[in-house]
């Protein structure tokens, strides 16, 4: 079966990971991958992108264009000779001015995936989608032991400390939020997760105490996934589909959007001292993406012998 995925690869030229390991799981799987990344923003950068598009296409003759964010799903909608299934991820559901857009694609498209319950709801859709969370490659997050971690990472081993689940600059993150919780405490620092390469990131996850998220928005956020494979104590406000992710977890809490509640959530997290049992929900909830690309095949089959 050959797929070409479409998606924006602004990013450093590079495409989001998880959309590569999705790739990869793919390909293990049986499938033939080949990406095409959209370089331009906005409607007219798109748009620039459709020649493009149209060569790779006749070139490859893929089975199924599976595009990434409702932006690339209308791009790729533009022909209708190839069926199109799109992954929606959060920024295209919770922005409203690309829902608009978002919701173009969904109509157009074979077939729609949705990575959280409360993307689906807001997208107000009523056929031919599904509810499938991107998954994660679980041997990324293989066991670390602490001491060692923060050596690694040049940390000190008499510090508390709580990752937080983005870049202090990013809007979007809620970084003023965690800042205030964190002055609530004493002997807890606060590390901004940018500048690091994956590794690192699974290293950081075995190296802190707590891993906190205050976002205004998101789908499925990956690294909350990626800090329950590494039995990171997790404490975040109620956003895209954490809730399911982290319950009944012990050391996982789910706050209100206020300093207080945040901060008590860290006190909760920091008691516990240990690793929770997060990587083993990860396996019950078939959230590593060997399982995810079964349920992605089971519909590029479904679209296909249509």
């Amino acid at each position: 079966m050959r797929i070409l995925f479409v998606a924006s690869n602004n990013r450093h030229s590079n495409f989001a990971p998880f959309i590569v390991e999705q790739a990869e799981a793919l390909q293990k799987a049986g499938c033939e991958v080949k990406y095409f990344g959209v370089v331009g923003k906005g409607i007219i950068g798109y748009l620039k992108a459709l020649k493009g598009l149209n060569n790779t296409i006749k070139e490859y003759k893929p089975d199924i264009i599976h595009a990434h964010y409702g932006l690339c799903g209308l791009l790729a909608n533009l022909q209708r000779n190839v069926p199109v299934i799109t992954t929606y991820h959060g920024s295209d559901i919770n922005v409203k001015k690309v829902l608009i857009l978002s919701r173009i694609s969904m109509k157009l498209s074979a077939w729609n995936i949705f990575v959280s319950q409360k993307n689906i709801d807001i997208s107000a859709i009523k056929k031919r989608f599904s509810l499938i969370p991107c998954g994660i490659d679980i041997e990324n997050f293989v066991f670390q032991e602490k001491i060692m971690a923060r050596e690694k990472m040049g940390l000190k081993t008499d510090v508390k400390y709580v990752l937080f689940a983005g870049a202090f600059d990013n809007a979007v993150k809620n970084y003023p939020l965690a800042k205030s919780a964190i002055d609530l405490l004493d002997g807890v620092e606060l590390i901004e997760m940018k500048g690091y390469s994956r590794k690192q990131v699974a290293t950081l996850m075995y190296a802190v105490d707590v891993f906190v998220m205050t976002s205004y928005t998101e789908g499925s956020p990956q690294v909350v996934k990626e800090a329950m494979a590494c039995g990171c104590p997790i404490v975040s406000v109620d956003v895209g589909d954490v809730a399911e992710v982290i319950e009944e977890v012990e050391g996982c809490y789910l706050v209100d959007r206020i300093p207080e509640s945040v901060a008590d959530g860290l006190r909760k997290a920091l008691a516990l001292n240990d690793r929770t049992k997060g990587r083993e929900r990860i396996l019950e909830r078939s959230l590593t993406n060997d399982l995810v690309v079964k349920k992605i095949m089971e519909l590029y089959n479904k679209i296909i012998e249509k």
